[in-house]
């Protein structure tokens, strides 16, 4: 009976790990989550843990009143997700990305930060 329950529990413990990197996850992001820069960023950076499917993922940035301020279709290579940012007066600007690794599952979260002092 040990036995099987040290088998069991074995297994269980190799499932969670697999599940848990079969998803992408944001791992940096600059600006960073809920930083404030003093100067507006050109762009925002995603880095994640996983190669994304550049087909199915975007991100959206958009400031306080909800308007957009990213410039569109995010550039992605491997990992890395870039996209261009308008010219950025103080505020507060929150981010909501949407991602497929190739591994084809999805994953999706948000963040803000601030520019100004």
């Amino acid at each position: 009976m040990r036995t099987l329950t040290f088998a069991i529990s074995a297994l269980l413990t190799i499932m969670a790990g697999t599940a848990a990197r079969a998803h992408a996850f944001l791992e940096h992001a600059e600006p960073r989550v809920g930083a404030t820069v003093a100067t507006a960023p050109r762009e925002l950076v995603l880095s994640y843990n996983q190669n994304l499917e550049p087909a199915f993922s975007s991100v959206e940035v958009s400031d306080a009143s909800g308007a957009r301020v990213d410039l569109g279709k995010p550039r992605i290579s491997a990992s890395v997700m870039r996209v261009g940012l308008k010219q950025l007066p103080p505020g507060t600007y929150r981010v909501h990305w949407q991602v497929l690794s190739v591994d084809t599952h999805t994953s999706e979260g948000n963040f803000s930060f601030h520019v100004g002092p």
